[in-house]
């Protein structure tokens, strides 16, 4: 019906349309599909693919002449674009319902364990973690009646931590930290059903990968030997300690490994999630490529920079580290305690020494928050999309609220709720990191060479 020439003609024209209401307007807008993608140069007036790119563009970025907010389109715009990328390896076969469904399952899983380590923190806070005495991998059912609770109690009784701690503790005292500590196991007990089942189902289903399927399998693993490293940590805080002075508590490297692993596998989870969800990242022109790869250099520095003051945490508990020097910013009356470096050999002092161990806590942390500042302002005259800025926005915010809740912890003598408020804003702040470092990665080649240099202006930005 039309020549090459009148299609060329046509697309001409649109460019220069758009350049010149780019002009006008003084600001860029975004499509979903770019305008010369190679289905669109192939088959121009295909209904259902303009019909696509129209109503893509209009609705998710165009809304009375300004940039709608990014983030309730996000994985819907990226998933409709990576359908039609040619060569890019999805995580998950089977379609976008299958997508949807296994990338549910993963953040259900990232969020359950998530909800583990907060109720891990309330375990720890209310010294619960020790009234159980022994540990089995397959679980067992709690004490039911008067008699089994007398026997329970009676172990605990034998305990140090009894002795030297809570030694004329009534038996309902007893109960409620036995419900704690037992609650806590089993939920992760729950989480290892709730995670298998769908999982068989998926590989019945034909869904997974080989390659998801390998992640998946690993980080299954790493939750089954949780359990085993949670018990390993307890089992030191059963043991008689150093001095008859010393109170009872659980080795600290032990505490940061169990702590640490938690976080290790929530973070695999997560980016697995967001892998499968969002297999290709927000791009919509070279030009924003580009911002994101100059985000991408200051970004990776600084989420190792909060992955390790979160570490320096969990030897902060390990150490009860937060009960000493409850002041800010000094130290009690110094800025720097004499005794920071009495341990020998001097290695222990970073991880023994309760001076040390929260020096070295406040120092990561305002090192993290004006680490995460200066990537908030190095990015602000920054060429890039919308939901980066977004996500830089959010780490901001985030760092400045979890360096008050560590401060008002501090000043309050660790009360639980503000303790176990303090170690979610931790796992909260690095949630934040892994999606900024997720949203800037490079997009396949084939999705780079389909972009335009710039993002293209629309026709409709101009109506009301």
């Amino acid at each position: 019906m039309f020549g090459r020439g009148a299609i060329g003609s046509i697309l001409k024209r649109s460019s220069k349309e758009a350049c010149f209401i780019q002009k006008l307007t003084g600001r860029n807008t975004t499509s979903s599909i770019p305008l010369y993608h190679p289905s669109i140069q192939q088959h121009p007036f295909n209904p259902s693919v303009s019909t696509h790119f129209f109503h893509t563009f209009r609705s998710h970025f165009i809304h009375k002449g300004h940039h709608v907010p990014f983030f309730r389109n996000f994985s819907k715009t990226v998933s409709a674009g990576a359908k039609q990328k040619e060569g890019l390896k999805l995580l998950v076969t089977g379609g976008s319902h299958a997508q949807k469904v296994v990338g549910i399952w993963l953040f259900g899983s990232a969020a359950w364990v998530f909800s583990m380590v907060i109720l891990g923190g309330l375990t720890r806070l209310t010294r619960s973690g020790l009234s159980m005495t022994d540990w089995k991998f397959t679980g067992e059912f709690p004490p039911l009646t008067d008699e089994a609770w007398l026997q329970e109690f009676e172990k605990y009784q034998q305990s140090p931590e009894y002795k030297r701690v809570n030694k004329g503790m009534k038996i309902e005292e007893f109960k409620f930290i036995y419900w704690m500590e037992y609650g806590h196991r089993m939920w992760g007990r729950a989480l290892g059903i709730m995670f298998a089942l769908p999982y068989s189902y998926f590989l019945h289903k034909g869904y997974i990968t080989l390659r998801l399927g390998l992640r998946v399998s690993a980080l299954f693993g790493l939750g089954a030997g949780q359990g085993l490293i949670g018990w390993w940590m307890v089992k030191s805080g059963l043991e008689e300690p150093a001095t008859e002075y010393s109170q009872p508590r659980v080795s600290p490297y032990r505490l940061a490994a169990h702590l640490t692993s938690a976080f290790a596998i929530y973070c695999g989870l997560f980016w697995t999630a967001l892998s499968v969800v969002m297999p290709e990242p927000p791009a919509e022109s070279v030009t924003w490529v580009r911002g994101a790869a100059k985000v991408k250099r200051l970004a990776l520095p600084v989420s190792l920079l909060v992955g390790l003051t979160a570490v320096s945490g969990a030897f902060v508990a390990g150490n009860d580290a937060g009960h000493a020097f409850n002041t800010f910013p000094k130290m009690g009356d110094t800025w720097i305690p004499e005794d920071i470096l009495e341990m020998k050999p001097l290695i222990r002092n970073f991880f023994e020494n309760t001076s040390t161990v929260q020096l070295n806590h406040r120092i990561l942390a305002t090192a993290t928050l004006i680490s995460v500042s200066a990537l908030w302002l190095s990015t602000r005259k920054l060429d890039i999309h919308p939901a980066v800025r977004s996500v830089i926005g959010g780490i901001f915010g985030m760092a400045s609220l979890q360096v008050t809740l560590g401060i008002s912890t501090l000043l309050s003598y660790v009360p639980v709720s503000l303790g176990t408020a303090h170690q979610a804003g931790a796992l909260t702040l690095l949630t934040f990191m892994l999606l900024l470092n997720h949203t800037v990665r490079r997009p396949s080649s084939t999705l780079l060479k389909s972009l335009p240099q710039v993002v293209k202006a629309n026709k409709f930005t101009t109506r009301a």
